[in-house]
């Protein structure tokens, strides 16, 4: 009894220590200091990504994280004086602590270490989760394991109706039933592959509270695992991870919010298919800025400059005291007859895993409505992989359109699932026949679930690393709910430089490859940034909404080595900001866009002074897309628990929605939105895991509480 209330509390202490300390120290100490330092391979000398750096103290609730970058470089401010131990942990290294560290007030200590490469113990290699994509970011925060407080806290009693459906049951549900015959172990046993099973069957061992995806290795002349008799799978077969929430600022602390821009959409399709089965998502699986990005506001675009920007604001509807700035960011359009031409390298999950119609039926269907969309300057090939990886079709140019189809129709499931294998080939190909001046993308199918191959991760991301800069990138597309992997498929996007989407249904897929054909094809910047610098003068305190795992330094905005988001021809990208006004000015602060040619070669900067003119009196009296763009924003902070929309019932958040008004609210994608927060309104059961030792009727919008 006594542990279960110390893991309860260490959640709790996990959970606010950043958000509390960050505020507490902007208002009362200003003598904060900062750790930093580089992490290198003790036998190679060569800066080490990724690793994770854990800051604890005394002095501190909780812990503190952050993840090195590029360089091997990483950064952990806001702390205040004591002693500190610092813990350096990577998959493939000894973990390293540094203990002893005497932090004085107002000082930055620098602490370098090296790591010894661990030494093989087992010829499986068991990865928790992949790792945060380095975009040369030191992203600070707190991540909570999410499944661990549903189970404590907010767990959904059994019942009657889909409203107290539980998490186990959506595999159950319409579209089923879902499996995998080739599926991952949660258990992390190595000596088998198992096939997916729901939780509490007999033989099977609970999962621990973060998956750990096996990837065991198996011989290509291995024959396929027998077919097995396919069982529901739990969702808890879902892999995500979480970003934490981001806190509010004092702007006297830091003025400036820096971000890599982010146009995937892939976090909403997935929320709407575990919705239309009856669940709510994973809180893990909501990304807000991808809730936001999902939708068309009706941006323009004029003159010659690369981008146009659109900004608008209103007070809050929730958050007393604060306004909602609308921040959109609208890329030049590409006339379809001007899109480069193409060599599209389509390489397509055909394991166990994908043989249903919403997984494999479902990518032939989509590729199909792709081919209506190419021309005479387009080429395709095919790779497909199980157990291990062949060529399907090579390179056709799309006249040859019956060629193409009837490749596509001939694909079929086949062994287990070496990803490793198909992106290998996939990029030797693309890199063959590369089309100079070009489209040169390798495209992924899949439901991102391997269990063969991908046995060295770390080479995998440098290996596409190094093809992205020599103009090869790397989208990937999601199929299937149970078994699928959302890490893994947004990782390999983002090192790849490409985007990520999800498809549930074939209107999804006719969205991203006929609707917006080119823009999902031709990207017109690369490494784009963003920076909000606000005026102290102004605004006392703000908040971003989202793009929590695209989080940058100041100095990173200017620094041309540091990887950043691509934006194709037409999109979009749009960010929310919640700020605290103070005394009424001219500007409130200044927007900069920091950007590459698609080409490369030195960043750009465009810059943006902020008028207040663009501050509107109300809700109501913002522009129909400012409306719902707040709409979509404050669903998903809704969705993932955020601490600050605990005021928002799904009553009021509707009655935004309704506010958008019409001819918008009528439109197709509009009405879904509204229809979700209906779904999700009956489904939500959650109690507020705050409410015990912070009550709403108390709730201090500026800072969140500390634990007594």
């Amino acid at each position: 009894m006594h542990s279960v209330a110390r893991s309860v509390l260490c959640v709790f202490l996990l959970l606010f220590a950043l958000p509390a300390l960050a505020q507490a120290d902007a208002g009362t100490n200003p003598n904060i200091s900062t750790l930093i330092g580089t992490v290198r391979n003790a036998h190679q000398r060569r800066p080490i990504a990724d690793v994770f750096v854990t800051a604890s103290s005394p002095s501190l609730q909780g812990e503190l994280r952050a993840s090195t970058d590029a360089q091997g470089s990483y950064r952990i401010p806001q702390l205040p004086p004591g002693e500190y131990t610092l813990t350096f942990e990577k998959e493939g290294f000894k973990p390293y602590t540094r203990s002893a560290i005497q932090l004085r007030r107002n000082r930055t200590i620098r602490v370098d270490v090296e790591l010894l490469a661990a030494a093989p113990e087992e010829p499986v290699n068991v990865i928790r989760a992949p790792p945060t994509l380095d975009v040369g970011s030191t992203t600070m925060g707190v991540n909570v394991d999410q499944e661990f407080i549903k189970r404590i806290a907010v767990a959904r009693p059994g019942g009657k109706g889909g409203a107290s459906r539980s998490y186990e049951s959506l595999a159950e549900l319409p579209p089923g039933p879902l499996h995998d015959a080739y599926g991952v172990s949660l258990n992390g046993s190595p000596s088998s592959i198992l096939p997916s099973q729901p939780l509490g069957r007999p033989g099977l061992p609970k999962p621990p509270s973060t998956p750990r995806l096996v990837l065991q290795h198996v011989e290509p002349s291995e024959p396929p695992a027998p077919a097995v008799t396919p069982a529901p799978v739990s969702p808890f077969h879902m892999y995500f991870q979480g970003y934490g929430v981001n806190p509010t600022v004092n702007t006297e602390e830091e003025r400036f919010s820096t971000f890599s821009v982010d146009t995937d959409s892939a976090s909403y399709t997935l929320t709407r298919a575990y919705l239309e089965r009856g669940s709510l998502p994973n809180e893990q699986a909501v990304r807000v800025e991808e809730f936001v990005n999902t939708f068309d506001y009706g941006y323009t675009h004029q003159g010659n400059a690369p981008f146009s920007v659109q900004v608008e604001g209103f007070p809050s509807p929730v958050r007393k005291g604060y306004h909602v700035i609308h921040v959109g960011v609208k890329a030049r359009e590409v006339p379809r007859v001007e899109r480069k031409p193409s060599h599209l390298v389509f390489v397509i999950d055909v394991s166990g895993s994908m043989n249903l119609e919403s997984r494999l039926g479902l990518v032939k269907r989509s590729l199909h409505l792709l081919v209506n969309g190419l021309d005479e300057r387009d080429q395709v090939s095919i790779v497909v992989y199980g157990s291990t990886a062949r060529l399907v079709l090579e390179p056709t140019h799309a006249v040859h359109a019956h060629i193409i189809r009837a490749a596509i129709d001939s694909l079929h499931t086949e062994g287990s699932t070496n990803a490793q294998a198909g992106l290998e080939m996939g990029y030797s190909l693309a890199a063959s026949h590369l089309v100079e001046g070009g489209i040169n993308r390798v495209i992924l199918c899949s439901d991102g679930v391997a269990n063969t191959g991908l046995t060295d991760a770390n080479s995998i991301w440098e290996r596409i690393r190094s093809r992205a800069a020599k103009g090869i990138t790397l989208s990937t597309f999601g199929f299937g709910m149970g078994n699928y992997n959302d890490v893994l498929m947004e990782r390999l996007s983002q090192v790849g430089e490409g985007h990520y989407a999800y498809v549930d249904r074939i209107e999804e897929a006719h969205r991203l490859f006929v609707r917006d054909l080119t823009g999902t094809l031709q990207v017109v910047a690369k490494d784009v940034k963003l920076q909000m610098e606000f005026n102290p003068e102004a605004v006392s305190h703000y908040r971003l909404l989202g793009y929590e795992n695209r989080m940058l330094t100041q100095e990173q905005f200017a620094d041309d080595r540091v990887d950043a988001g691509e934006i194709g021809a037409g999109h979009a990208v749009t960010a929310l900001y919640e700020v605290k006004l103070t005394e009424p000015s001219a500007s409130f602060g200044t927007l900069r866009i920091r950007y590459k040619a698609p080409e490369g070669g030195d960043s750009k900067l465009i810059e943006k002074p902020l008028p207040s003119s663009v501050l509107r009196p109300a809700y109501g009296r913002a522009t129909p897309p400012t409306r719902l763009s707040y709409v979509a924003a404050a669903f998903a902070e809704k969705l993932r628990g955020s601490y600050w929309v605990r005021t928002l019932t799904y009553d009021a958040l509707f009655s935004f929605w309704e506010e958008v008004g019409q001819p918008l609210k009528a439109r197709e994608d509009v009405a879904e939105l509204g229809a979700l927060i209906h779904k999700a309104r009956t489904l939500d059961h959650r109690a507020d895991r705050f409410e015990a030792f912070a009550p709403v009727s108390t709730m201090d919008f500026d800072r969140v509480p500390t634990l007594p």
